[in-house]
């Protein structure tokens, strides 16, 4: 049986001389893992399609336990991602973390808009990186099941304080006041982090990458989110490790 869908290629490996194995996250039926069969040939109409980091239409035959790409049509990729190591090494993360996340053979439209329209904004460095990252981060975790609780402190009730604690391992926020008092431990953050952090989950996406913050206070919200990530998904990204081992500082 074929179908037509757009997706997103979040992983290629080559297969012998002429084709290609590719992960593809897909709006309508999650992560494929399809074959391109001569993909490889610069000439084929199928190699930019089935290129990492394209987001190309596609025309899939389903076999019995098998997928395989028979068109391949790239419609975007990012060319901008490619002329900075440091954000190709972020959107490579963005792959890693929807390749351990995002369903497979289920529905996955949101998740397909959310890393395009990072990648985009990443690509023409619409916004800066770690901001991008957070709310990558943070709004993957949470389509995928895991919302922290950012509304009040968990002990008092009280919705601001001028430094409130993130919890990675609970997902839940404290004042400092109770923080010091219970002896709880986390991401210190002042009120206008917590503010983007519950922004990153909260607001509608298409206000999801729209909110400023001082540079200083985006490494700090950055790590919260990562942390955060890491202990919910109970994984090390090789590819975080590589993209923080370069940035300039």
């Amino acid at each position: 049986m074929k179908f037509k869908t757009k997706g997103l290629v979040l992983k290629q490996q080559n297969i012998g001389e002429r084709d290609r194995l590719v992960w593809v996250l897909t709006d309508s039926r999650g992560i494929l893992r399809a074959f391109a069969r001569g993909a490889k040939n610069i000439k084929s109409p199928k190699c930019a399609g089935t290129g990492l980091l394209s987001y190309s239409a596609l025309t899939i035959f389903e076999g019995r336990d098998s997928y395989s790409i028979d068109e391949a049509e790239a419609l975007e990729q990012f060319v901008g991602l490619r002329q900075d190591i440091e954000n190709m090494s972020l959107a490579q993360y963005f792959c890693e973390l929807c390749l351990h996340l995002c369903p497979e053979g289920q529905e996955a439209a949101d998740h397909l808009r959310l890393i395009l329209n990072s990648l985009y904004l990443l690509s023409h460095q619409k916004r800066p990186a770690l901001q991008i990252k957070t709310c990558f981060e943070m709004r993957l975790i949470t389509l995928c099941g895991y919302m922290p609780d950012l509304v009040m402190c968990a002990e008092c009730g009280v919705y601001e304080a001028p430094e409130m604690v993130f919890v990675p391992h609970t997902g839940k926020l404290y004042c400092s006041s109770c923080a010091d008092r219970l002896g709880v431990q986390g991401a210190r953050l002042p009120i206008a982090a917590v503010t983007a952090l519950r922004h990153t989950v909260y607001a509608d996406f298409e206000k999801l990458f729209s909110f400023e913050l001082k540079e200083e206070l985006l490494t700090p919200l950055s790590n919260a989110s990562e942390r955060y990530v890491a202990y919910m998904t109970q994984k090390d990204y090789p590819t975080l490790q590589f993209y923080k081992s370069i940035q300039s500082y």
